[in-house]
């Protein structure tokens, strides 16, 4: 009896925790088209200013990419208020921290600042969007940070490129088949004129969310944005997104990546996937946890612990606005080989499309997703950023209460059926990503 009403309490417990975590908000959009979300959180007196702008590698043209990701560090140059270099000990010096990074679909920027300078972040973000000085010294001087960050996070990295050698496998007509980082002879080729073009067209109200989150007070926070805000002229380029329509894959591909700063050869098989709008990309979210998450699931269980025939395995879904990936990968312990290791990781994935996981395995599932979706909205950054996410690419704002109900509507039978859907042998990449061959014989 006594475990009976621990048991409850516990329930109970959780059901408090998850219906905390229900998220309040205020939206509205100015007469220049950007679109503002408030939510208020007096739990600390923190506040945070963010834009995200729908803009990211997949807008590029194809012989200028990595234009998205220069901006990222571009727009922290200056403006016509803010002088070159000081961005950075205004934002430091008024007991705040900034950052932004970017993604094929969007670029994100924002601030945290103790309450009491909410205005000034404000003010910030409204010179970045109004007032950014864009120079030749400035694209020079980022032109060499970009270049540096390429060398250290993808070029000189071990297994840097392996999003690259898959995405450009994967994708034939849609720009996901090229990275983010993009290419450092398009950044050189590419004009001033040209960097102030895809500043005009993107960076513009009509293509962002703004969103205020912390230990604000509405209508003041209404005031200031209007303030900072209302004034900046709509932008007038058609803003429209091109629809790039991959052929389905019905046979597989395969493909060989060399690094070379890798010693270890590893598996790599990927699937094309669908947007992550879509019910189907939740299922498939929850049969990469049932592959890969944690030491008890099915691939890690089998190859690493009990066969020993990997060092490390994982599956994930690499969800995206338009399409998604899923990878499988595996460093295969000797003597185990690439095909070895196929097998292997085949036959579980046959398993998931022939036969329903257990009611218990299914449960640990469900809790899994229950706490992720609690820890994503746990701190105030994590709530901004994903309001802007929710609108901007998913298009609805209230899915930061309702996707976990989504998750936790998913049936077993659903798990069943899209592994049968997605993840066949005559839909996929294999990619051997390998030691480069001078480095084998070295």
């Amino acid at each position: 009896m006594k475990k009976s009403l621990m048991a409850l309490g516990s329930v109970l417990m959780l059901g408090g925790v998850a219906s905390a975590q229900k998220v309040a908000f205020e939206e509205y959009t100015l007469e220049n088209g950007l679109h503002v979300i408030l939510h208020q959180d007096k739990s600390a007196p923190v506040v945070i200013t963010s834009v995200m702008y729908h803009v990211g590698a997949k807008d590029e043209n194809p012989e200028r990419t990595g234009f998205a990701h220069f901006f990222e560090h571009l727009l922290f140059e200056g403006t016509k208020n803010i002088g070159r270099g000081e961005w950075f000990k205004i934002v430091s010096g008024n007991g705040g921290t900034n950052n932004a990074n970017t993604s094929d679909d969007r670029t994100y920027y924002f601030e945290v600042f103790p309450s009491n300078n909410l205005e000034l972040g404000l003010w910030m973000e409204s010179e970045r969007l109004l007032h950014p000085v864009i120079n030749q010294i400035g694209v020079d001087t980022q032109n060499e940070v970009v270049k540096e960050e390429k060398r250290l996070r993808v070029d000189n990295q071990p297994y840097g490129n392996l999003f690259s050698a898959v995405k450009e496998n994967m994708f034939k007509k849609h720009p996901y088949r090229w990275a983010p980082i993009g290419s450092m002879e398009h950044l050189d080729a590419a004009t001033l004129e040209e960097f102030q073009a895809f500043n005009k067209k993107f960076y513009v109200p009509n293509n962002a969310v703004l969103v205020v989150a912390g230990d604000i007070e509405y209508d003041q926070t209404i005031k200031w944005v209007k303030q900072y805000f209302g004034s900046i002229p709509k932008g007038t380029t058609d803003l429209k997104k091109t629809v790039f329509t991959e052929d389905p894959i019905t046979s597989p591909i395969k493909a060989t990546y060399e690094d070379p700063n890798i010693q270890l050869p590893m598996l790599v098989t990927a699937y094309r996937t669908p947007s992550m709008k879509t019910r189907d990309a939740k299922v498939l979210d929850m049969i990469s946890s049932v592959l890969s998450d944690g030491k008890s699931s099915r691939l890690y269980k089998k190859i690493v612990d009990q066969k020993k025939m990997a060092l490390e395995i994982g599956a994930f879904n690499y969800s995206q606005e338009d399409y998604g990936v899923y990878f499988i990968f595996g460093l295969p312990m000797a003597p185990t080989t690439l095909e070895g290791l196929t097998k292997e990781i085949d036959e579980e994935i046959t398993k998931l499309q022939t036969e329903l996981i257990s009611e218990k395995d299914f449960q640990k599932l469900q809790n899994k997703f229950e706490n992720r979706y609690v820890n994503s909205n746990a701190s105030i950054e994590g709530i901004a950023e994903n309001l802007a996410t929710y609108y901007l690419l998913y298009g609805d704002v209230n899915l930061i209460n309702t996707e976990n109900e989504i998750y936790q509507s998913i049936t077993r039978e659903e798990i069943r059926d899209a592994a049968k859907k997605y993840l066949n042998p005559n839909q996929r990449l294999i990619l051997d990503y390998v030691p480069a061959k001078d480095k084998a014989q070295n």
